[in-house]
Formats: C-alpha cells, sequence, structure tokens
C-alpha cells in the first residue's frame, strides 16, 4: 500500500465520529461553496490517526463487492439526505466523484477515501436550515453512508 495521505485540510464542522470493524474513524468535509447554477460543493473524507483512510478499510470485512465503492456510496448518501435534495426531471440533483485515483484502477476500493460532493438542495428546505445546519445534516449522511459500506 502506498503512504497514507493527510487529509484535504481541516474540517469546516467538527468531525463526526464514526467506528467502523472496531476503529475509530473521523468524517470532516472541506467548507462548501456554491457556484453559479445552484450546486452546493464541498469535499468530504474519512481519516484516522495516520490520515486518510481507504475504500477498502470501510468495506465488508470479506472483502470489497465488485464495482468502484462510489457506485455503492452515492445511492446510500441519497438516501441518507432524503427529502433535501432537489428532483429534476425525475433525477436526484446529486454528484459524487472520487478525489484520488486507486494506485491501481483495477483495484478502486484502495483509493484514499476523499469524495467531491456536488447537491442542489430542495429550495424551501435550504432556506429553512442555516448554512451550517444544512452542513452538518451532509456530514452525518455521510458518515452513515461509510457506516454502511461496511456491511455486505
Amino acid at each position: 500500500m502506498p503512504p497514507r495521505v493527510a487529509p484535504p485540510g481541516p474540517s469546516f464542522l467538527r468531525e463526526h465520529d464514526l467506528r467502523v470493524h472496531d476503529r475509530s474513524l473521523r468524517a470532516g468535509m472541506g467548507r462548501p461553496a456554491e457556484p453559479d447554477g445552484g450546486w452546493w460543493v464541498t469535499t468530504l473524507w474519512v481519516a484516522d490517526g495516520d490520515g486518510l483512510v481507504t475504500f477498502r478499510d470501510v468495506g465488508p470485512l470479506g472483502g470489497p463487492p465488485p464495482g468502484p465503492p462510489v457506485a455503492r456510496l452515492g445511492p446510500s448518501l441519497a438516501g441518507s439526505l432524503s427529502g433535501m435534495i432537489l428532483e429534476e426531471d425525475g433525477r436526484l440533483q446529486l454528484k459524487v466523484a472520487p478525489v484520488a485515483a486507486p494506485p491501481d484502477p483495477a483495484r478502486p476500493w484502495d483509493a484514499p477515501l476523499v469524495l467531491l460532493v456536488g447537491i442542489r438542495f430542495e429550495p424551501l428546505r435550504a432556506a429553512a436550515m442555516g448554512a451550517n445546519a444544512l452542513a452538518d445534516a451532509v456530514l452525518a449522511g455521510f458518515r452513515r453512508s461509510v457506516e454502511a459500506l461496511a456491511r455486505p
């Protein structure tokens, strides 16, 4: 395995604690931005005392399922934010992409667990919540989604 890398910076919010496979981890979030187009964009990551963990570290103990981890994490994140994400033309306005490529493209679960996430929120929900409450809801949903990756 390549050396661990540090998180992309300090977390915008207080990090959320999570436990996966009896390991204590922390989920963090970069400062959200709202570029043109109504998208709310941020980075989300999971780290321990040595730096960013990999998707494999939080995957099922029996080994990762086929396909990229984002294919499992994206729908789980969408579900955990149910009712908050804008639906347009029958599609949820959520984009999730890994920030770093795995050392071996054939082993996508070996990539550091850091994501770029874009969300267009339901306007009434976003107006009713403050910016920090919205960010905290996203970080909590991300934490729950990462914990769910460990389940087979």
